[in-house]
């Protein structure tokens, strides 16, 4: 039996409305239930979505998000005229990144939809400058591997480095802030695997192949002021060298290079200048080496970001950046954040580069292998 309720539907005697359009059906099932659920829901998303609470909430969180794409975008301009703002900047421009997670919980917690939209910005452009380092992009091949550390004045065990890398498999390797104390640990430490080698002050190359014509190169008092100097008060070039390893290739020149340190402070900012010098002096004497094929192997104290390297990178490529896999780190040893042991190349093209592991200095070694 079937009766009439108030709205005029027929119903039967359990109460179920029955279906008088000859569907055949007794009322929703749960997948046209689930699906007006999940239509009421989308209605309801973009009603909210459409007032203009969540639009105009979070401006604070907006323009910190537009002001970090454009610091980010725009690091170039940034000028180094007060503290080296510029520089300390590109030291640690991928590290910005991580402001955005941060501005992304503001946004969410203040349920502001301006503020997630204003991150889109900051997203891309860090995408755009850092994207292509977060994946691996080694592949096999290499007809040499160089490889290089500081190895550190404070090591407390200069045998078990120098055993370290002499296991790496390395065909080329340079030292830099060798001690008079260790110096003899590491030739004799490295003796076997690499007949060859050449040590100017502090900085050194140990090699499998031959080496010839080597020399100091001056990357302290370099250009103006250097100039000015009489050769009897200038400080005597022990940080750099230049020399050519004898490959089945051909000559490679090689240069190993420790540029003098950083340091941020309050009063001072972020102070730069002996390392500037040494950076300069590299650049000009690459661009001066009549040779087709050339590396640099050291602790630049800088990332290749930063605009004081632009004399070298506009000659040289990173090998980390162009056969590495993500960003490379290498200081300090305990928790890495920048990379400033970098390996560079001319002439040559690199396959891989990797961050090998510590080994009691401060610094961890970088190696590269590399083809022509």
């Amino acid at each position: 039996m079937t009766q009439v309720d108030a709205a005029g539907a027929q119903v039967d005697t359990a109460g179920t409305r029955v279906d008088t359009a000859g569907t055949g059906r007794r009322g929703a099932g749960p997948r046209e239930t689930g699906a007006r659920t999940w239509r009421a829901r989308i209605r309801r998303a973009i009603r909210a979505a459409s007032r203009p609470g969540p639009w105009k909430r979070g401006p604070v969180l907006v323009a910190l998000a537009l002001l970090l794409g454009l610091l980010m975008a725009l690091h170039a301009g940034i000028p180094n005229r007060i503290g080296n703002a510029g520089s300390l900047v590109e030291t640690f421009l991928p590290w910005f990144g991580l402001l955005v997670p941060v501005l992304l919980a503001g946004a969410l917690w203040r349920r502001s939809a301006s503020a997630v939209l204003a991150l889109v910005v900051p997203v891309a452009v860090w995408l755009n400058l850092f994207g292509g380092q977060l994946g691996d992009r080694s592949h096999p091949g290499g007809d040499l591997t160089v490889a290089e550390q500081n190895v550190g004045t404070d090591n407390p065990d200069p045998a078990g480095t120098a055993r370290d890398l002499a296991a790496s498999g390395a065909d080329v390797l340079a030292l830099v802030e060798l001690t008079e104390q260790a110096r003899g640990t590491y030739e004799k430490g490295l003796a076997k695997a690499y007949p060859y080698h050449a040590v100017r002050g502090t900085v050194g190359l140990w090699s499998r192949l031959p080496l010839s014509d080597t020399r100091s190169i001056d990357v302290v008092d370099y250009g103006p002021l250097g100039d000015t100097k009489p050769a009897g008060e200038k400080m005597p070039s022990n940080r750099a060298l230049r020399t050519t390893v004898a490959t089945d290739h051909g000559p490679l020149a090689v240069y190993v290079a420790h540029l003098g340190s950083v340091r941020a402070n309050p009063r001072a900012g972020f102070w730069t200048a002996s390392r500037n010098i040494g950076a300069q002096a590299l650049g000009r004497a690459v661009a001066a080496d009549a040779g087709e094929r050339a590396v640099l192997l050291g602790d630049l104290n800088g990332t290749t970001e930063d605009r004081a390297f632009d004399g070298l990178t506009s000659q040289m490529r990173s090998a980390q950046e162009a056969a590495g896999d993500g960003f490379g780190f290498t200081w300090p040893a305990a928790f890495p954040v920048v990379r400033i042991d970098q390996i560079l190349v001319r002439g040559v093209q690199p396959d891989s580069s990797r961050v090998l592991p510590a080994n009691g200095s401060d610094h961890l070694p970088v190696a590269a292998a590399i083809s022509w």
